[in-house]
């Protein structure tokens, strides 16, 4: 594994803002920088974006998915309604942790469904910004069980 690309979807350029008892007080630029640190400490390039579109982050997977890197996807609301992102993500054969900021099934119910878990490697919810960080540290450990990292 030579980079990983940590791609966030809508409303997340919002974080320390919007409803931080839900989602805490970390800002997006604050994960950002703790997974650039963590990923240099690795000798790994982070690809980090954002976008409020579901094509920008459909783009995003496919390239990851033929580049053969690893995706930490946070995609928002659209984890609960994008047959676009599910099929990019199994079209692409790109390995996709899904991460949630909060615990999405101890909320409303439309949030226990997703449709980016059915094809990812496996999901990390409920633990705020430190989601993103055990995503990274569940990519590397799969990585390293292959013999990549």
């Amino acid at each position: 594994m030579k980079a990983v690309h940590v791609l966030n979807g809508p409303n997340l350029n919002l974080l320390g803002l919007r409803e931080p008892d839900i989602y805490g007080h970390a800002t997006l630029a604050d994960i950002e920088a703790n997974l650039s640190a963590r990923c240099k400490r690795r000798g790994l390039h982070l690809y980090f974006r954002q976008s409020n579109h579901e094509g920008d982050l459909v783009t995003w997977v496919q390239e990851a998915g033929r580049a053969g890197e690893p995706v930490i996807l946070n995609a928002g609301a659209y984890s609960h309604s994008s047959i676009a992102l599910h099929d990019a993500i199994k079209g692409a054969k790109a390995d996709v942790v899904e991460v949630h900021l909060s615990n999405v099934h101890s909320r409303e119910v439309f949030r226990h469904r997703s449709l980016i878990s059915p094809v990812a490697l496996g999901v990390i919810a409920g633990f705020g910004a430190l989601s993103y960080e055990l995503a990274l540290e569940a990519l590397l450990a799969r990585a390293g069980a292959a013999g990549e990292a």
